[in-house]
């Protein structure tokens, strides 16, 4: 049986009478850019994640970036100030922090929830550090009650970065809405994917949203006026227009998402392979499934025998990058050993229950095999 491990196909395929009415809604309505569909798009998910505001950008790394951006048009930062990050993390994390001018803080993740370690956190904390910005990743909330007591006693500003974490909560309270400002990617593989680039920032702060829209529109209010060094990154009407069409299934994909995932973990049984740890049920999007496997080539080389897909998130972390050398003498140990063994499983709402009892066979039977 085959089981591919992402059918961005047979996701979009579910809606595609409704995402082709949305494209020929703005075909017709004759704008493209800064549109009717952008402004409702940006309300809705700003009443989704239960913030203020949102603001369509281009894509996840510059809703990072231009968050970064405008408190540095703030005056709220300067210059080589140090944003705490998890070493553990995609590289565009630590991109959007060096390509506003700051400094990449990596710290040790917790090696159970792969999320940001507050105790060491805490500890890496100087009279420079501005922002912690923990990723939600995987799909999984980080540990925000901490991070936020943290910040709090040290003034720092938070900024999430929750580009893997569409419709994860706790207390009511949903990612996006945990810290001061957080962005979000709607590249088409998230759980809320456009089909192209985007992304967005959603925060409570007037001020903030202001700024971030301003920025996103070559620094401009009101046009050919500039008071500010912006950027191109506007997220299009088309696209806007069917992530509105896809919110509305958000929630119901979040709970295909996490009854596979509560399978999985019921089902593969075998000491060869470290499942994932869950704090809280609601707190997990579920974007990956992603176990620990010291035979992690080996497993995945028997998957693949099965036909089973599987993808590593992420080979090799930003510390040990060429595009960061100045990271290369850092010693992560818990941050390595996680990408020496992790291996996304196939995670999909449109996964058959046949396909995911086929994943947890294979699993097992390599288990017997080790």
């Amino acid at each position: 049986m085959d089981v591919p491990f992402l059918s961005l196909r047979d996701i979009n395929a579910r809606h595609a009478d409704e995402l082709k009415a949305a494209v020929a809604r703005v075909i017709d309505a004759g704008w493209y850019i800064l549109g009717d569909e952008l402004a409702a798009f940006e309300r809705e998910f700003a009443a989704y994640c239960g913030t203020r505001h949102a603001v369509g950008t281009g894509n996840g790394l510059d809703a990072l970036s231009l968050v970064l951006r405008a408190w540095r048009e703030m005056g709220e930062l300067a210059e080589g100030d140090e944003v705490i990050v998890p070493a553990n993390t995609f590289i565009a994390s630590f991109l959007a922090i060096s390509e506003t001018g700051l400094r990449p803080v990596p710290v040790e993740p917790d090696p159970a929830t792969f999320t940001l370690d507050p105790a060491r956190v805490e500890a890496a904390i100087t009279p420079r550090t501005r922002v912690i910005m923990p990723v939600h990743l995987y799909g999984q909330l980080a540990d925000m009650g901490a991070l936020a007591d943290i910040a709090g006693r040290h003034g720092l500003l938070v900024l999430e970065d929750a580009a893997q974490a569409h419709g994860a909560a706790w207390g009511g309270v949903r990612a996006g809405a945990f810290g001061h400002a957080a962005a979000f990617s709607f590249f088409p593989a998230k759980n809320l994917g456009a089909l192209g680039d985007g992304g967005a920032v959603t925060t409570d702060d007037d001020q903030l949203a202001a700024y971030v829209a301003a920025l996103r529109n070559y620094g401009s209010e009101v046009k050919y006026d500039h008071p500010m060094r912006g950027i191109n990154s506007r997220l299009d009407e088309i696209q806007a227009a069917m992530l509105r069409v896809k919110l509305r299934y958000l929630d119901d994909d979040t709970a295909r998402r996490r009854a596979i995932a509560a399978r999985y973990r019921a089902g593969i049984r075998q000491p060869g392979m470290i499942l994932p740890s869950v704090a809280h049920e609601d707190a997990h999007a579920w974007h990956l499934f992603v176990v620990r496997c010291g035979w992690r080539d080996a497993l995945q080389r028997h998957l693949r025998a099965a036909g089973v897909q599987t993808q590593v998130h992420y080979p090799v972390p930003p510390h040990h990058q060429d595009a960061y050398p100045e990271l290369h003498g850092l010693s992560l140990p818990v941050t390595e050993q996680l990408h020496r063994e992790v291996l996304s499983l196939p995670m999909s709402p449109t996964l058959t229950d046949a396909q995911v009892a086929h994943v947890i066979a294979m699993c097992s039977a390599f288990a017997e095999a080790a």
